[in-house]
């Protein structure tokens, strides 16, 4: 078993005072933020958290939450982070699944943790209270690579999602990956506006401890905020999603970015021509990048130094990664379209409670990812469809299956199916098309009706924006939805 130093008392004890973590709230020094961490994992354990155990945290970005995600592994623990976004029933059920045994919460969401009543609930803010002292001492154990670390829950095909397991090693591999392609600068500093329950939002805040690199971090994304953190607090890097950039666009004008801006990072789908053309001919450093929760980030990246020339790839695969297209029953050749498959030390090893998806996923050490995708003559990956039913809707995964799965739990809905449709802020929006049960008016009162069912069970944003009722939906001879014809159905009667 390979341990290593944990990374951020590793940096704490070699630049103390360099900065670690940078937010309205204030600024931390590696030590600072080690020591933080310490104090965490000592109110962690004190609340009853154990060696194995895992546990959860529903809060919006803050410091504590950084610090938060450095002090589950000195406990032992395996960090459960929850979409904020969720409705009640489904955060108790990824609580039940992961079998967390406390759950962290902050103060804007005390009522729906002490709601669920599930587990024990301990409060973000009041374990850590004080602003720790440099010189207060503090433990932290060693790593093991292979150990878990992470269970992120991401939306599967079947309508219940799925909590992909990434280990210690996992998130080291991805780091190390990123920072041999895209290089380390002495001045970087990297700019957190994703959410930290996401894979991207938590792969910045262990970058920060493994680099020894700032990281700017803000509660939520704000395009005027983001570009202030680009010119006052020196941001080198961003991630971000294509309606985050076009936000920042709008707002910035034709003003360019300063000199040390070298890069944002382009996730969540693959980007529009016309933003990346817009991008090129503003002089904005922008790459592509392809990546999801089971290889703990980013899969494959554009290298900076071939943004204009490989405009619209997702670059490379990240050194040690493999990435190959398979068809049906080989690999593709250049050009071809096919199944993206990945392998290498940053995959998951599989989803937790789950074997039957892991081993669907998983064959012969290759992630099949259900994306499609093709290499040009130079291996660049070009992603032509981040799986054929997913809906990504700014930057959010909705698989239609889940909320179909729920709208048919309406009595009124005989049938249903749900697709996303373009949408100019958000790149995409789901829409349901129903066929109604027997005894049921379809009318404006029961597209209402229908509409706050869902809303009463699914986050916000996996909700239908609109309810199109049909006398049958579109089939194949062997029953199973055409869902793009549907899409073009759906489409052509909003025109």
């Amino acid at each position: 078993m390979i341990r290593l130093p944990d990374w951020l008392a590793r940096r704490a004890a070699l630049h103390p005072e360099r900065p670690a973590l940078i937010a309205p709230g204030g600024r931390w020094s590696f030590a600072e933020l080690h020591v933080w961490a310490s104090r965490i994992a000592t109110g962690l354990g004190a609340g009853g958290l154990r060696p194995g155990d895992r546990v959860a945290i529903l809060a919006h970005n803050h410091p504590a939450y950084a610090a938060a995600i450095h002090a589950a592994p000195r406990c032992g623990a395996v960090l459960v982070p929850l979409n904020t976004r969720l409705a009640p029933a489904e955060l108790a059920w990824q609580l039940a699944d992961s079998g967390a045994t406390m759950l962290l919460h902050d103060d804007a969401h005390a009522q729906v943790a002490t709601g669920l009543g599930a587990i024990p609930c301990l409060s973000l803010t009041s374990v850590a209270a004080q602003r720790p002292a440099a010189s207060e001492p503090g433990a932290a154990a060693s790593l093991a690579l292979d150990a878990p670390h992470t269970i992120i829950y991401t939306s599967g095909t079947t309508g219940r999602p799925k909590g992909a397991l990434l280990t210690a090693g996992n998130h080291w591999w991805s780091a190390t990956a990123s920072a041999l392609n895209l290089g380390l600068h002495t001045d970087d500093r990297w700019l957190a506006v994703l959410p930290l329950f996401h894979v991207g939002g938590l792969a910045i805040v262990l970058r920060g401890a493994i680099y020894g690199m700032p990281v700017v971090l803000h509660e939520r994304f704000d395009p005027a905020a983001a570009l202030a953190a680009i010119d006052d607090e020196g941001v080198t890097i961003a991630s971000v999603v294509t309606v985050m950039l076009q936000r920042m666009l709008e707002l910035r004008g034709d003003r360019p970015l300063p000199p040390h801006f070298r890069c944002a990072l382009l996730g969540g789908g693959p980007a529009p021509r016309p933003l990346l053309e817009t991008c090129a001919a503003r002089g904005v450093p922008v790459v592509q990048t392809y990546g999801m929760t089971e290889t703990a980030s980013q899969a494959a990246t554009l290298a900076p130094a071939d943004a204009l020339r490989k405009l619209g790839s997702a670059g490379q695969p990240l050194l040690p990664l493999e990435l190959r297209i398979v068809t049906a029953d080989r690999d593709a050749a250049p050009g071809e379209v096919g199944e993206i498959c990945v392998r290498g030390p940053m995959v998951t090893p599989g989803y937790h409670n789950n074997p039957v998806a892991s081993a669907a996923a998983l064959v012969d050490g290759w992630f099949h990812t259900g994306d499609l995708g093709y290499l040009d003559a130079e291996g660049f990956l070009y992603v032509v469809e981040r799986r054929s039913d997913l809906i990504i809707s700014g930057g959010e995964n909705i698989y239609p299956a889940e909320v179909e799965a729920v709208l048919l739990a309406h009595p009124a809905v005989s049938e249903v199916g749900v697709v996303g449709v373009p949408d100019a802020r958000w790149g995409q929006v789901p829409v349901a098309a129903v066929v109604v049960a027997a005894g049921h008016a379809p009318d404006g009162a029961l597209a209402a009706e229908v509409l706050a069912f869902c809303r009463a069970r699914l986050a916000a944003y996996k909700c239908p924006r609109s309810v199109h009722f049909c006398a049958a939906l579109p089939r194949t001879a062997s029953g199973k939805l055409r869902r793009a014809a549907l899409r073009a159905q759906l489409i052509s009667s909003d025109e």
